[in-house]
């Protein structure tokens, strides 16, 4: 997935952080947001995941502007966990990000009455 850094994407708009750079979280939520299209495809009608452990190494910084791309690639899966490596890298191939998360695939409607 390759997305480009907008002011609502750093670091002083989210409140990480004061400078105009890509934030942390905005990041992590692209590396979540590519897991969730890598799974998607193998998910049943009424299945969704969810995210439920995360490490991320934010190596380099991304200026307004900077197109980011973001990688998923799957290294286990036991069940319904699904883990796998993400990275982020600028369009020269210049190193982001690395790092994994974790996602557990769910039936949507138990999840959810689970918190009724």
């Amino acid at each position: 997935m390759t997305f480009v850094v907008g002011e609502s994407d750093t670091a002083a708009a989210l409140g990480s952080g004061s400078l105009p750079v890509l934030a942390t979280p905005r990041l992590l939520a692209w590396c979540e947001a590519a897991t969730c299209a890598a799974l998607e495809p193998a998910l049943d009608d009424g299945r969704t995941s969810v995210g439920t452990r995360i490490s991320l190494e934010h190596s380099a910084a991304s200026p307004v502007g900077a197109e980011v791309i973001v990688t998923a690639d799957p290294t286990h899966r036991d069940g319904r966990l699904h883990r796998f490596r993400v990275s982020g890298r600028h369009t020269d191939g210049k190193l982001v990000a690395t790092g994994e998360v974790t996602r557990v695939v769910v039936d949507t409607d138990r999840f959810l009455a689970r918190l009724g």
